[in-house]
C-alpha cells in the first residue's frame, strides 16, 4: 500500500493532472525523477558505433562527404557541423543524448520532456488521439503525437510510443557533426519504457527515418535515475565564438578576436577604416 502511495505522490509532483483518479495514475510507469544517460564516451546516436567515424556508415556518399568535412574542421580547431556554437538548438534526435538530464511531466493531453540545457527545448508529446496538424511551422524538436502501450496485458501501460515529424535544421547527430539530410523530411519513432531488471534505468529504443541515411537506423539509449538531481541552469550568452560569414573565431580572455584554425584569415574589415597611429 506504501509504493502505490508513493508512486501516486511522485505522478502529482511531476505534473499529473490533480483531478485524476489514483487508480488511474497507478496505470502509468513511474517516469518521474531526473535521468541522464548511462553510456559512457562522446555522447553519440549510436553506441553500437565507434565515435566519430563509426557514425556516418548509414550515410548516403554525400552525406559521408559532408561528415567527413565536419570532423576535418574539428581537428584543425574550427567548430565542424556543430550549430551549438552559434547557439542554434540540437533538436530531435541528438537532445535525447541524456548528456545533459532531463525530466518528465504530464498534463491532461500531453506528456512533457523538460531540459536543462539551453539548446534543448521543452517536448511536448500529444497523447489525446490527435492527428497531424496541417501547415504547422516546423520547430527543431518537431511535433511529437503519442500512446501508452500495455504491453503484457495487466491492466498497466508499459510503453510509451511517440512519433515526431514536423522538423527543421540544420540538425545533426552528434558533436562530430554527423549530418542529417537538408530536406528535413525526418521521422523519429520512440519506445520508452523502464528497464525490467532495473526500474532507475529508462530505455529509448529509437529509429530515424531520414534521407541521409541508407536505410532506417535504429539505436538503444539508457538513461540513469537521480530521484534528487541537482538541476542547473544553462544558458548560451557567453560561449566566446564570433562567426564572420562562415568563419569562427573565438574572443580571447583580455577581450580581442583570435583565430580558432592555424592561418586563419583575419574577417573581412571592409567597412571599417584603419586604426589611426
Amino acid at each position: 500500500m506504501f509504493a502505490a502511495v508513493s508512486l501516486v505522490s511522485l505522478l502529482m509532483s511531476a505534473g499529473w493532472p490533480a483531478d485524476a483518479p489514483a487508480q488511474d495514475a497507478l496505470k502509468y510507469p513511474d517516469f518521474s525523477g531526473q535521468w541522464s544517460r548511462a553510456e559512457t564516451g562522446p555522447p553519440r546516436y549510436d553506441y553500437t558505433r565507434s565515435f566519430p567515424l563509426g557514425q556516418q556508415e548509414l550515410l548516403i556518399p554525400e552525406y559521408k562527404a559532408i561528415h567527413d568535412a565536419s570532423v576535418a574542421d574539428q581537428a584543425a580547431g574550427g567548430q565542424g557541423l556543430d550549430p551549438g556554437a552559434r547557439c542554434i538548438p540540437m533538436g530531435m534526435p541528438r537532445q535525447m543524448s541524456g548528456f545533459y538530464p532531463f525530466e518528465f511531466s504530464y498534463a491532461p493531453d500531453r506528456v512533457n520532456i523538460l531540459f536543462d540545457f539551453f539548446s534543448s527545448t521543452t517536448r511536448r508529446i500529444y497523447i489525446d488521439g490527435r492527428d497531424w496538424p496541417h501547415d504547422l511551422d516546423p520547430t527543431y524538436t518537431g511535433y511529437s503525437i503519442g500512446r501508452w502501450v500495455d504491453e503484457d496485458g495487466d491492466g498497466r501501460f508499459d510503453v510509451l510510443e511517440v512519433e515526431t515529424r514536423d522538423l527543421k535544421g540544420p540538425r545533426i547527430l552528434d558533436s562530430s557533426g554527423t549530418p542529417m539530410h537538408a530536406d528535413n523530411q525526418t521521422v523519429i519513432k520512440e519506445r520508452f519504457y523502464l528497464d525490467k531488471a532495473d526500474s532507475n534505468l529508462l530505455r529509448d529504443d529509437i529509429t530515424t527515418i531520414d534521407h541521409a541515411f541508407i536505410r532506417p537506423w535504429s539505436s538503444a539509449r539508457i538513461y540513469r535515475r537521480n530521484r534528487q538531481g541537482v538541476w542547473l541552469e544553462n544558458e548560451c550568452s557567453d560561449n566566446g565564438h564570433v562567426y564572420f560569414g562562415k568563419e569562427d573565431y573565438f574572443v580571447s580572455a583580455d577581450g580581442y578576436l583570435m583565430p580558432t584554425k592555424k592561418d586563419q584569415q583575419p574577417p573581412d574589415l571592409r567597412y571599417f577604416e584603419p586604426a589611426r597611429k
